[in-house]
């Protein structure tokens, strides 16, 4: 695949899983430089997540993971308060990186991204990561005690 100088990704990551790592993999692959928007606490809340850590806690876990997976890759994180971010008004963002689920938030980015005089991204989907029940890892479900954050199923749901 082609590398693009900023890449865009973005979401919650409040209990980091198996599908974060996938979508992390993509965009790293994709882009030189990574931007990763993280939800704060607040636009989370308002769409009805319920998180088990704040802000600062996601995004210092967040580091570490980077580190851990991929050492010494060119990122930054960014506070998200909405669905896009910094790749609606940095000219530089080349592509997003989404969930198969938001991938097509992707038109309405390029559309707005056209109000702000900025060219259209290319949008890269990555398929979800799915649990051993077949369904897609979630942070929800992991909170929930269904699986692990590999996907496997916990005793209690077998």
């Amino acid at each position: 695949m082609t590398k693009f100088s900023v890449a865009a990704t973005g979401g919650t990551f409040d209990e980091f899983h198996a599908g974060h790592l996938a979508l992390l993999s993509k965009a790293f692959e994709v882009g030189n430089k990574v931007i990763i928007g993280v939800s704060s606490d607040e636009f989370a809340k308002s769409r009805g997540k319920k998180l088990n850590h704040t802000f600062n806690e996601r995004v210092t876990n967040l580091h570490k993971i980077i580190r851990e997976k991929f050492g010494g890759v060119n990122y930054e994180i960014a506070s998200l308060d909405n669905d896009f971010g910094p790749a609606i008004t940095l000219g530089q963002v080349d592509v997003l990186v989404a969930s198969a689920e938001t991938a097509k938030k992707g038109e309405m980015l390029n559309k707005i991204r056209s109000e702000y005089g900025l060219s259209p991204v290319r949008v890269v989907s990555v398929d979800m990561v799915k649990a051993q029940d077949d369904s897609p890892i979630s942070s929800t479900r992991i909170r929930a005690g269904e699986i692990d954050a590999t996907g496997r199923l916990l005793k209690r749901n077998r």
